[in-house]
């Protein structure tokens, strides 16, 4: 039975998750069925108070709301148990960094991501497209997921340590990356922190994991300091980077802590979002149609997709746009209060969670009509106007919005218009696809088969 709202000042309705249980609070609906349990929540409230545990942490519903936490850092400054167990593995890279430093190193690696910089990294995503659409097979099934896994993994290693890193480390990166990711996902939701202690294979794994990519990361940047060159990729642009506040530049345990955040947040988020992008245009005929015809008459002559054919891959922009409305691969994250504030009329302590859903958001009937619907019509500009400020969250907002969001459009639009170019995708017959809510939300593995076009 639902909570009953609480009326408070300014018109924000607060209410109480329900099925709360001595001891662990709502942990083991969270733990068990979070996409099912935080959406169901929505309808309680614009600001739903749940537990973890016995402590309080709070869902704000309404985009309102989630617009002044994600666009007040100082007071909502990341944090959280997630956050916690996220820093021993990335170290104080851009997830993880508390405000102060968040500031410092924005400045720093914003460049990195300077338009020149993409245009440039766009070269070796046109170059990975091209040999992703030669690989395989017409009529031979295989794992779509993995494959986006292995694009988007050999994409950000070439952005990240030039087009002529060692084929050797890149492959250590796709072997290690998921391994290192499922991880750090159980660490994040054992609210005991007993799992991680336990003489398991798969903690095994994800230690021997985690200790290649940090030697591999350290190799590499102690390689790049000696030559003392511009390679033109971003570990370049992050060692040649000053503070323009005090001249200061990143320390080789800084490099590599961005190194690790960025490869963290370049592979498994853009791959999970195109595997869905794929599932979604093969249950619906016309968007892929569409998709089709914009490809062919871009890309006449069959070739491949660059950076300059962007601007006319506009319906292959809304297909990801809307796919990641309906399945942001950073389907929740965290905020904690650095001291006393209020929230939709609720006083809120320092050191409170606060939890921050996309997936909830981008569901909101009230926000989205039919939230359910695969339509990328909706952001054809005349409709997209009507979109409420803070409604579509997949990059987050405010300072910490995810540095490499143009990085990751120009990526997926790439990748989507060159296979669309030369293949169908269609799933596997009696294939069923359920959200995963892991790091990312993935669909797990997805067979589907390629079909020449």
């Amino acid at each position: 039975m639902k909570s009953a709202p609480d009326t408070v000042p300014r018109g924000w309705a607060v209410a109480a998750a329900p099925g709360r249980l001595p001891g662990v609070g709502h942990a083991l609906s969270m733990a068990r069925r979070p996409l099912e349990f935080l959406t169901s929540l929505a309808s309680l409230g614009d600001l739903v108070e749940v537990r973890l545990g016995s402590r309080p942490a709070y869902l704000p519903c309404h985009p309102e709301l989630v617009r002044q936490v994600l666009l007040n850092a100082r007071v909502y400054d990341t944090g959280g148990p997630v956050k916690d167990k996220a820093r021993p593995i990335l170290g104080n890279g851009l997830i993880t960094s508390d405000w102060a430093d968040h500031r410092r190193q924005r400045r720093m690696v914003q460049p990195a991501f300077h338009p020149a910089r993409i245009a440039t990294y766009a070269q070796v995503m046109r170059d990975e497209c091209a040999r992703q659409v030669s690989l395989w097979e017409a009529g031979r099934p295989m794992d779509i997921a993995d494959a986006m896994q292995g694009l988007t993994a050999r994409v950000t290693a070439r952005a990240l340590f030039s087009t002529d890193m060692a084929p050797h480390s890149v492959a250590e990166i796709q072997r290690s990356l998921p391994l290192m990711v499922s991880g750090a996902y159980r660490r994040a939701v054992d609210p005991t922190g007993l799992l991680a202690r336990l003489p398991l294979a798969a903690n095994r794994a994800f230690t021997a994991a985690l200790g290649r990519l940090h030697t591999l990361i350290d190799t590499i940047v102690a390689d790049y300091r000696r030559a003392g060159e511009d390679r033109g990729d971003l570990l370049s642009a992050l060692l040649a980077a000053s503070d323009e506040e005090d001249g200061g530049r990143m320390s080789d345990r800084e490099v590599h802590d961005q190194v690790m955040t960025l490869l963290l947040a370049g592979v498994e988020t853009t791959a999970s979002a195109l595997t869905w992008a794929w599932h979604l245009l093969a249950a619906n005929p016309e968007a892929e149609r569409r998709l089709h015809a914009e490809v062919d008459e871009v890309l006449a002559g069959g070739r491949t997709p660059d950076y300059a054919d962007i601007p006319r891959l506009a319906h292959t922009q809304r297909i990801f746009t809307e796919t990641l409305r309906l399945y942001p691969p950073a389907w929740m994250f965290t905020r904690m209060t650095t001291e006393r504030t209020e929230l939709g009329g609720r006083r809120l302590p320092a050191g409170t969670d606060v939890l921050i859903s996309p997936y909830v958001i981008h569901r909101d009937p009230g926000l989205f009509p039919d939230p359910e619907a695969f339509d990328p019509d909706r952001w054809l500009p005349e409709r997209a106007k009507s979109v409420s400020r803070g409604a579509y969250l997949p990059f987050g907002a405010g300072s910490r919005k995810c540095i490499g969001d143009v990085f990751g459009m120009t990526e997926a639009t790439l990748a989507l218009a060159a296979i669309a170019s030369r293949w169908r995708l269609r799933p596997v017959p009696g294939t069923t696809v359920r959200p995963r809510a892991q790091m990312s939300l993935t669909t797990g593995p997805l067979r589907m088969v390629p079909v020449p076009r």
